[in-house]
């Protein structure tokens, strides 16, 4: 039997996410959901770029679509605060279906929003439906990952993931993301509105923490602007010496004077070259790298399918990734 999957947010990575459930034999893509006005009722094939496949169409409402779609699960791409996306979840949960959603809050709230998180957790065991987040960070570059590397270790002291890499190489919205071509005063401005922000750090932090039995004293997310010290471009943006052309955000995790998890998030306009690295101190001490780095919207959408069919096979309530066995790639 193939997975009918309704796909709710049809935004980049949204869209990503259903043409890979087109595509996939175990997958029947059965509708679509998102919120602008403009796509009511249009045809979701149009939408995501489909050749065929005309029939199905985008819901404006999510209750209307789950009680005449019927799906199996639902993937979710709309945003990264869990108390805005709490509403569509809770929703899917108590009409007993699951989710999986690309919600950095959602990805370990246990600590930073218990309240919110417990609320979600009883919707999935009055529903008999279970959710999590995944995506690339978090969900698996700075917590799945590592927490898998560990598996070969007899004692862990400490966990430190650096992820390097070349914003220009990334669509705009991610340029803009991490502050390319604003001031330094801007960039304050921005970091103070939270306008310029990696999310999820924290709680990839914690994740960890949690899974390794680490009571933190401290947590710490420090975000720093990346100065051009000569003119950087992109194919979209042009940055003078002395502007902004990227992040670097550091989120730290303390048990007393002795740092257990580092992870280091540096993505800039000129840097050289992108990788992702993993390193392990204890019992034995490892470092695994991987060159290019992960492919952020390709890996995100990715991870997203690949844990439909592991969340249909958990038990009800919010889980993490470090609750689940690591999904696979899973063509059907």
């Amino acid at each position: 039997m193939r997975i009918r999957v309704v796909q709710v947010g049809l935004g980049p990575i949204g869209v990503t996410v259903a043409r890979q459930l087109e595509e996939r034999e175990g997958f029947e893509l059965v509708g679509g959901v998102d919120l602008d006005p403009a796509m009511a009722g249009r045809e979701l094939a149009e939408v995501c770029g489909f050749a065929e496949g005309r029939g199905r169409r985008v819901w404006a409402d999510l209750g209307d679509a789950l009680a005449e779609l019927a799906p199996d699960a639902v993937t979710l791409c709309t945003g990264s605060s869990l108390a805005r996306v709490a509403p569509t979840v809770e929703t899917c949960l108590l009409a007993g279906v699951s989710v999986v959603s690309t919600t950095e809050e959602l990805a370990f709230p246990w600590l930073a929003q218990p309240e919110l998180a417990q609320r979600i957790d009883q919707a999935g065991r009055r529903g008999g439906a279970a959710v999590v987040a995944t995506g690339i960070n978090p969900g698996f570059a700075m917590d799945a990952l590592p927490l898998a590397l560990t598996a070969v270790c007899r004692r862990v002291d400490a966990v430190r993931v650096y992820r390097l890499q070349d914003a220009g190489r990334r669509r705009l919205p991610f340029q803009l993301k991490v502050g390319a071509g604003l001031t330094p005063e801007e960039f304050a401005d921005q970091v103070a509105s939270g306008g310029v922000r990696h999310v999820g750090l924290r709680e990839s932090v914690e994740m960890i923490a949690s899974a390794m039995g680490w009571e933190l004293d401290e947590v710490t997310d420090v975000i720093q602007p990346r100065i051009a010290d000569q003119p950087q471009r992109s194919d979209e943006l042009e940055i003078p010496a002395g502007r902004v052309c990227g992040v670097l955000q550091v989120g730290t995790g303390r048990q007393g004077d002795r740092v257990r998890v580092r992870l280091g998030f540096d993505a800039w306009v000129g840097a050289p070259g992108s990788y992702d690295e993993v390193q392990i101190e204890g019992e034995p001490s490892l470092r695994s790298r991987v060159e290019g780095g992960f492919p952020g919207d390709l890996a995100t959408a990715s991870l997203v399918v690949n844990a439909v069919p592991r969340v249909l096979a958990a038990p009800p309530g919010l889980l993490t990734v470090k609750d689940m066995p690591p999904a696979h790639c899973w063509p059907g």
